[in-house]
């Protein structure tokens, strides 16, 4: 599982689309550090900088490049074929990519997250907020691996769900929020520092136990998914 994981790290930082990881993060930064420098109310900044443009599209939108590029950029260009030949059941591939998503996410976004909420508000919140990213990240990835699996755009589709039903469907039906990620990322955030810059949407319960379904169930069929990928005569 190592091996895997020092491949798929090693393929995911040596391609183009790792820089495209590193612009959101550092205008979060840019647009946190000018607020403060020139005293801005964080009661008017932050809500847009942390929820508007960190939850809402730098988390969602790094796990997106990140989750769909660790499978998909391999079979895309076929070189899954060398990974799936072999005799690894196909968790062992699935997690240990699985992880490396999740970590590169995680860290890409918390620490960026962690400046914000500092300079917003807190340590305290800075922390919360690093620590419910890096709890999304996993949700998310999960969620953009399998899609990586399921589709030949899973790019697209992932764009639909963060735009079009996490940033439109959930600010106008409530009930769609208990389906939204953006949404548990938030109100545990809001948890661990309660705050009047985060306004969460489902409660800490729901958040949880949604959180843990999406990243197992999606988890899973990733792992059921690549079985199809089998090569002839090979058992997972």
């Amino acid at each position: 599982m190592s091996t895997v994981s020092w491949i798929t790290a090693r393929g995911l930082f040596g391609r183009r689309r790792f820089l495209l990881l590193l612009p959101l993060p550092v205008l979060l930064v840019l647009l946190a550090v000018l607020s403060r420098a020139f005293g801005v109310d964080p009661g008017e900044w932050g809500p847009p900088v942390l929820v508007g443009l960190g939850l809402a599209v730098v988390l969602p939108v790094v796990a997106l490049i990140v989750g769909t590029g660790v499978l998909g950029a391999e079979i895309d260009d076929g070189t899954v074929v060398h990974i799936l030949t072999k005799p690894l059941p196909r968790w062992q591939i699935v997690l240990p990519k699985l992880a490396v998503a999740t970590g590169v996410t995680a860290v890409t976004v918390a620490v960026p997250l962690y400046v914000a909420g500092v300079l917003a508000d807190s340590v305290g919140l800075g922390l919360a907020l690093a620590a419910a990213a890096a709890v999304g990240a996993l949700a998310y990835s999960a969620l953009f691996v399998a899609l990586s699996l399921l589709t030949r755009r899973p790019v697209l589709l992932g764009l639909v769900y963060v735009l079009i039903w996490e940033g439109l469907l959930a600010n106008v039906v409530s009930g769609t929020k208990v389906l939204s990620i953006q949404q548990y990322v938030i109100a545990l955030a809001d948890r661990l520092a309660p705050t009047e810059l985060l306004e969460a949407g489902v409660s800490v319960p729901v958040a949880a136990v949604m959180t843990a379904l999406i990243s197992v169930g999606f988890t899973v069929l990733a792992i059921d998914r690549l079985r199809s990928f089998s090569v002839a005569g090979e058992t997972s």
